[in-house]
């Protein structure tokens, strides 16, 4: 089969590992001929594509980012979007398509699914919030990079006698502060599952200065509403899927709080840290095991599914399931955070 790849969206740790092993395994085992379309669905409306060989991929399962490169790119707002996509795909005589990204790539692999193209999906967004699976690769080297942060932050809060506010990725679930909130030892941590009440924030603070600890740590998701209002938008412009961009969230929270309590308090924005670098080992073995279930897809024609991590075992679900809601903290991770902070 003739077989192409895209990455869609956000960049991502692992989006490497998937191509490296799809590649691998189809054209060891299957003959498969591949190429990878360039940013995202941009690249296919664009018919900009690099052959993908087993000297290509030689290795990239060790770097971050992805070699295809990525866009934002909303084939369904395209006038003639889905009939170009169609052409070139017929034009370069392409068999299957395997697009990695999250649930707004998705949500366009769908569409093209339903419309006489053969394509399947590869969950991504470090996120980890895509329905129906437990885990997306990406968020590991992500939590990782978080809670380094955290650590680092705690000296320098402790040696000014501050308080600081880590904003971290989370645009509607908290998965990234909830882990790095909890493995760095936070005094808060805020989620977007949850409301903001800034009065038992202050109280948690305080306890600290009332214990001798003159200084406290808050790790909040971008995604928090704040408590008399709405999220907080670094812009007024929208991607193509209608999304602004969420920032500036720890910088407000920082000034409510300093306000509040009189404590000094400043901000740090982790912003696109957290996705760059090279994957951790969980994340480049966790993106090669979808890259292999990928192609096994493919091969079995389960067209317009993507596949999910259950358990410890790479399945697959139809898309449509997938992006039907967002994976989202529950009662057990608010119980975590709630059982770990001071008693107020």
């Amino acid at each position: 089969m003739r077989v192409a790849l895209l990455t869609g969206g956000g960049d991502c740790p692992g989006l490497n590992a998937v191509i490296y092993a799809a590649v691998r395994k189809g054209i060891n085992t299957y003959g498969d001929e591949f190429i990878g379309f360039l940013d995202g669905w941009k690249g296919v409306i664009e018919n900009r594509f690099i052959p993908l060989t087993l000297e290509a991929v030689d290795g990239i399962q060790l770097k971050g980012g992805t070699i295809l490169h990525s866009s934002r790119t909303n084939v369904k707002k395209i006038p003639g979007g889905i009939e170009k996509v169609q052409e070139v795909l017929k034009a370069n005589k392409i068999d299957a398509l395997i697009a990695l990204g999250g649930d707004d790539t998705q949500s366009v692999t769908l569409f093209l699914s339903e419309n006489g193209i053969n394509a399947v999906g590869v969950p991504k967004t470090i996120d980890n919030d895509i329905n129906g699976t437990d885990a997306t690769f990406g968020y590991d080297t992500a939590v990782a990079i978080a809670t380094e942060a955290v650590d680092r932050i705690r000296t320098t809060a402790d040696s000014h006698n501050r308080v600081i506010v880590i904003e971290v990725m989370g645009r509607d679930a908290g998965w990234i502060a909830y882990a790095a909130g909890v493995a760095g030892g936070a005094d808060v941590t805020l989620v977007p599952e949850l409301h903001i009440d800034m009065d038992r924030v202050a109280a948690l603070l305080k306890s600290n200065y009332d214990r001798g600890k003159n200084y406290g740590l808050v790790v909040v998701a971008e995604g928090c509403h704040l408590p008399e209002g709405g999220q907080v938008m670094g812009s007024a412009e929208v991607d193509s899927f209608g999304h602004a961009r969420l920032s500036g969230i720890g910088e407000a929270l920082a000034d409510m709080i300093q306000k509040k309590t009189g404590f000094e308090t400043r901000s740090v924005n982790l912003g696109h840290t957290q996705r760059g670098g090279v994957p951790t080992a969980y994340d480049r073995l966790l993106g090669q095991r979808y890259g292999l279930h990928a192609i096994e897809m493919v091969h079995d024609k389960k067209w317009g599914r993507i596949a999910v991590l259950r358990g410890t075992d790479i399945t697959d679900i139809t898309i449509k399931e997938a992006i039907s809601t967002n994976r989202r903290l529950d009662q057990r991770f608010f119980n975590v955070i709630r059982d770990l902070e001071a008693k107020v």
